[in-house]
Formats: structure tokens, C-alpha cells, sequence
């Protein structure tokens, strides 16, 4: 079962309840009260995630969180996982 739009496992997440995030599948928008791209990338095309999608894995999921020292390859292999169930 999937759990957001992108890869990243948000019942794992050390982060979660600090925050007071649901994951983004099930809020609107994303905790930090900003727009994710890839949220709403996932959802103007009735994705559930990005593994979904012809254009996997694209450039803006490929670089999703480069700027703040993640590594994107962990939600593509995920989503890759999920595209698989």
C-alpha cells in the first residue's frame, strides 16, 4: 500500500507527528502549507504515485529534495516497489 505521492514512507517518517503530518494522501495541502509539485503532479492525473505514471521516473521527481541533501533514488526505487503491488 502505497503512502504518499512520491516515494517517501510516511509511517516510517521520525518527522510525522512533530509536525503534525498525515501524509499526502490524505491532506490537502502539504504540512509545511506550501504546494508540492509532485502532489499535485500525481493528482491532476488521478495517480495514486509517481511509479503510476508513463513519465516515471521524471526530472521533478528525480531531483525532489537534491536542494536539502536527500537522496531521490530511495522514493523512486519505492515508487518503483509500489508500481509493482
Amino acid at each position: 500500500m502505497y503512502e504518499s505521492r512520491c516515494g517517501v514512507l510516511c509511517n516510517s517518517c521520525e518527522r510525522k507527528e512533530g509536525v503534525h503530518c498525515k501524509g499526502c494522501i490524505n491532506m490537502e495541502k502539504p504540512f509545511w502549507g506550501g504546494e508540492c509539485k509532485v502532489k499535485s503532479c500525481c493528482e491532476s492525473k488521478k495517480l495514486n504515485h509517481c511509479g503510476e505514471c508513463d513519465e516515471f521516473p521524471c526530472d521533478m521527481l528525480s531531483n525532489m529534495g537534491k536542494d536539502q541533501g536527500y537522496d531521490p533514488s530511495v522514493k523512486i526505487e519505492q515508487c518503483k516497489k509500489w508500481s509493482l503491488e
